[in-house]
């Protein structure tokens, strides 16, 4: 925080500036001293504390673009949602938990999916759940993690289909948007897949054998054998 003092201090009151989302109303009379000053900003920090707890959620949990040195009066994310599409959150500051204003960005149709979809469920928010939770469940996606939890994977690429992510599709269910989720056991091969990518892959090859909704068959690096989960409605 700074503060200017004004020349006729202390019986007019000192101009303050600071590092927040937005300043508080300074309450001042001829009997009020720096001290006061500080009081009121130390309790305006704890009423900010709610919308910088959810920007803290949201950092630590979601692939944020431009976070290196972020203000902390900057309650907008920029999120990377996989494909080369992206969502603007804005934080409301005088309701942190409740419905976010938002923008995506991106290739038209992702973007006009994401966007129907996203006021298809708004009311669906939930200011009890947690922040990621409510975006997570409103765009019916796994969202991406930041790249450094990612990055504690050998291979972070589908060995199948060379992305990191599935696409923004409603007929993957709670696997769009996800990343590689099946990795290959043979520690000497360790290929990462999607497993969506997997069972279509090992639907095409004629030696594989299918028991209820897991796929048996070979990693398409290595040969070893490896089994898969698959959705019923992809069968």
């Amino acid at each position: 925080m700074e503060i200017q003092l004004d020349k006729n201090y202390p019986r007019s009151p000192p101009s303050i500036s600071a590092d927040v989302p937005y300043i508080f109303n300074l309450k001042w009379s001829r009997k009020s001293r720096l001290k006061d000053l500080l009081q009121q900003f130390r309790e305006h920090l704890e009423k900010l504390q709610e919308i910088w707890n959810i920007l803290d959620e949201i950092d630590k949990s979601l692939w944020v673009i431009d976070l290196k040195n972020p203000s902390c009066a900057n309650v907008c994310r920029q999120i990377n949602l996989g494909y080369n599409c992206i969502i603007m959150l804005s934080i409301h500051i005088d309701d942190p938990s409740s419905l976010p204003e938002c923008r995506f960005m991106g290739s038209d149709p992702m973007v006009n999916s994401l966007r129907k979809t996203w006021q298809r469920n708004s009311k669906r928010w939930n200011k009890d759940k947690p922040f990621v939770e409510n975006v997570a469940n409103l765009l019916e996606t796994q969202l991406p993690r930041p790249p450094e939890h990612e990055n504690n994977y050998q291979q972070v690429e589908c060995g199948i289909c060379y992305a990191q992510f599935l696409p923004i599709d409603e007929e993957l269910g709670a696997k769009s948007g996800g990343g590689t989720d099946y990795t290959c056991d043979n520690s000497s091969c360790s290929k990462a897949f999607h497993s969506v990518c997997l069972g279509d892959w090992l639907r095409s090859i004629t030696t594989t054998r299918q028991s209820y909704d897991v796929l048996f068959g070979n990693c398409p690096y290595c040969s070893e054998p490896v089994a898969v989960k698959i959705s019923i409605a992809r069968k």
